[in-house]
């Protein structure tokens, strides 16, 4: 099966993932992400992968076995491994209509019915990939990219390892995990341990080159203000509103530092939610640093101001909650732990690609992998505008994807002969 074949099949199935069971800490959150562990478990099986694990939480992990000795003593070939998510956003829930276009410049009609137009003027990137094939929706969905083309990349890096033993390579592991789309739960229960790689990388977002090996320190806040509800007709004296207190709280967090307001290395908070009435408000925040120590700064401002206003409102006016969600990758990735980043430079030069290193604004799985241990940079899976009906893959970044893949395992296995 061709890597085009391969990503359109696995479009088919529907993996949005659903925001309600996870919430109530269903994994996987929806049906499609087991079917599509089974699927891919099916696929692995019939490519003679070894050690095949699928979980009833839709976890599933194999193992392609060394085709050479691992030197003994003291450089052994280490075990690379490769992780993909098997949700899509749940931003649109639709089934994927893909199709391909031979991209000849300008706009592209994705729905003439319905006039959906992927603009150029609007993506600009597009002007990059004049002449060659784009996977494109219909736009009434996500492509499901995001992150089926990893899935793809993968998938055809073993067919084509499987197809050429020639091919020197240590041993080789591959895990597809849910519901990263919700706060990484499928990376966050995933076994590093029992699962016996030495470093790994996922295949998630980035347009082709794109590189992530620093992301956030992030983190969320809930904090509970508590009031005193009366009557307006006797209020005078006894009620304390609840929705004032917290919209005095948002007013003292320091101006500017919101995302709207801040981009590249630029930390925030970010007043994500508030829901109440005068007698009980609860408002939830996100935190994010880049820097561990500045990350560890704005938690501690939020626990002095929570304090500051207990001291003025009461202490039963106001609690917060304050929990870590994860790390930046970077700190699992200093001095001696550095090599994956040196390996995928390169990979990605020895396949005429210009790496860009991007600070990822966000969270993937492999910033909760490298917490646990495991060094988890991120490699472009080629697609652009995730989590949009304009989702797009150029087919030739798709392919380069997976052939980086191939070519980290081949350098692996080079430095350790």
């Amino acid at each position: 099966m061709n890597i085009v074949d391969r990503f359109l099949h696995y479009t088919r199935i529907n993996t949005t993932t659903s925001r309600e069971k996870g919430a109530a800490g269903i994994m996987p959150s929806s049906d499609g992400q087991m079917e599509l562990a089974q699927l891919l478990a099916k696929e692995l099986d019939a490519l003679g992968m070894e050690d095949i694990v699928l979980c009833d939480t839709a976890i599933l992990t194999a193992t392609l076995p060394a085709n050479i000795p691992s030197v003994q003593g003291s450089n052994p070939i280490p075990t690379v491994s490769f992780f993909a998510h098997l949700d899509t956003s749940a931003e649109q829930a639709n089934d994927t209509h893909a199709q391909i276009v031979r991209y000849q410049g300008g706009d592209i009609c994705l729905n003439s019915a319905l006039d959906i137009v992927l603009k150029e003027s609007e993506f600009p990137e597009l002007a990059d990939y004049v002449g060659d094939d784009i996977l494109v929706t219909d736009g009434t969905s996500l492509l499901g990219a995001d992150d089926k083309a990893a899935i793809a990349a993968i998938m055809h890096a073993l067919q084509v390892l499987k197809a050429n033993p020639d091919i020197p390579h240590g041993t080789v592991k591959v895990a597809f995990v849910p519901d990263e789309e919700q706060g990484l739960r499928g990376a966050k229960a995933f076994d590093v341990e029992g699962f016996g790689a030495d470093f790994g990388y996922t295949l998630d977002c980035c347009g082709i080159g794109e590189f992530v090996h620093e992301n956030w320190n992030a983190g969320n806040a809930v904090v509970t203000f508590t009031g005193q509800s009366a009557h307006p007709m006797s209020a005078k004296g006894k009620l304390k509103n609840s929705l004032l207190m917290a919209h005095q709280f948002i007013s003292m967090l320091p101006a500017g530092e919101a995302p709207q307001y801040t981009d590249g290395r630029e930390g925030y908070y970010w007043v994500k939610e508030m829901a109440g009435n005068s007698a009980k408000t609860v408002l939830k925040m996100d935190i994010r640093d880049f820097s561990l120590q500045g990350y560890r700064n704005r938690m501690c401002f939020l626990q002095s101001l929570s304090d500051s206003c207990g001291k003025l409102w009461g202490e039963s006016a106001i609690s917060i909650q304050l929990d870590d969600r994860y790390e930046n990758v970077a700190n699992s990735l200093k001095g001696e732990a550095s090599f994956p980043i040196d390996i995928a430079k390169e990979a990605y030069a020895r396949n005429g690609i210009a790496m860009k290193a991007i600070p990822m604004r966000g969270g993937y799985d492999g910033a909760v992998l490298s917490q646990k241990g495991l060094p988890c940079p991120n490699i472009f899976t080629g697609a652009h505008n995730f989590h949009s009906i304009y989702e797009y893959l150029p087919v030739k970044s798709l392919q380069a994807a997976s052939d980086v893949v191939i070519e980290v395992i081949k350098i692996t296995a080079e430095r350790h002969q």
